[in-house]
């Protein structure tokens, strides 16, 4: 169900542009107005869920498709030989500033651990 404040819901449904790289019938994936790196995508849910924190059983597969998609958009990406990171920002104190969850997709220069 979408929060009608979410910026990211209103993605989902088309009310904000977006630099669409992937979607599907569960998840969308787009470039980060704020890239951290050449490669910086987003892949959200269809679904609005605050957090990874507010996944439950039912949501598994539902997350795991969401990993598959990040490998799906870091591969056509190019990422694939050099390597990416995927990051997932849960609460505010780890950098989470959209509460919808989202994943990050980072590549295509040398990305140090730990992160920050």
């Amino acid at each position: 169900m979408a929060e009608q404040n979410c910026i990211f819901c209103q993605v989902v449904v088309g009310e904000i542009a977006a630099d669409v790289i992937y979607t599907d019938e569960r998840a969308v994936a787009f470039r980060d107005i704020n890239p951290q790196a050449p490669v910086h995508a987003l892949v959200i849910p269809r679904e609005h869920m605050d957090s990874l924190d507010d996944a439950s059983g039912r949501d598994e597969g539902l997350l795991g498709h969401l990993l598959r998609v990040a490998a799906r958009v870091a591969n056509a990406e190019g990422l694939s030989e050099s390597g990416y990171r995927t990051v997932i920002n849960t609460g505010a104190g780890a950098g989470q500033s959209v509460f919808h969850l989202h994943l990050h997709v980072i590549g295509g220069r040398p990305l140090n651990w730990p992160p920050g």
